[in-house]
């Protein structure tokens, strides 16, 4: 099996044959964009310090370190740790996110609802999981933190722009198509989870 990795700047013909499933990696640039990075732009009309056309975000707040004087950074940072949170907090923020910005890839944890899957559909870009509990293997794929924009808000919502390596295993869980992954899994465990509570049901009495 081939590995997929997309190389930022992302266009949508790189995505557009990828489905919810897929399993790809990044190299290039990923930018930490969390609450209050969607809040700025969307709800307060604030514009962005990063141009993220082409580029994918990091639903994500880092671990970040000064880097001693022998090792070269363009922020004065590194990264040890920086695993992803919860993407549906952005979920009333990312459609217009996505319009706003031309991003093409959003990486966080578990999945999203209507408004990022139209925003995905009409704008051709990619929700995708990485797996929780890896933190220290996502900072293993970053090269470099480059640079730091809105150090105000704090460690975990400041903007991070990094360099990263076939950063992954990321997990599309929305597809520019309009898949959502999770909703799909919801369906199909429903489904079978019925034969078996009928069965269950049968063979099991309740107290009135």
């Amino acid at each position: 099996m081939l590995k997929k990795v997309l190389t930022t700047p992302v266009r949508a013909e790189d995505i557009e044959d990828l489905r919810i499933g897929d399993v790809i990696y990044l190299t290039g640039t990923l930018v930490t964009a969390r609450d209050d990075a969607h809040m700025r732009l969307v709800k307060q009309g604030r514009k962005l310090p990063v141009d993220l056309d082409g580029l994918a975000i990091f639903h994500a707040g880092p671990i970040m370190v000064p880097c001693p004087p022998e090792e070269h950074s363009g922020s004065g940072y590194k990264v040890v740790s920086i695993g992803p949170t919860t993407s549906m907090r952005m979920e009333k923020f990312e459609r217009e996110f996505i319009a706003e910005t031309g991003v093409k890839v959003i990486v966080g944890k578990g999945g999203m609802g209507a408004g990022t899957v139209e925003g995905c559909r009409t704008h051709k870009a990619l929700h995708c999981v990485f797996p929780g509990g890896c933190a220290v293997l996502a900072a293993s794929k970053v090269e470099e933190v480059t640079a730091l924009h809105w150090p105000e808000l704090g460690m975990p919502e400041a903007m991070w722009v990094m360099r990263v390596h076939e950063f992954g295993p990321l997990i599309v869980s929305i597809d520019t198509k309009g898949g959502n992954l999770f909703e799909e899994n919801k369906r199909t465990f429903a489904e079978r989870k019925q034969p078996i509570v009928r069965e269950i049901s049968e063979k099991v009495d309740y107290f009135d």
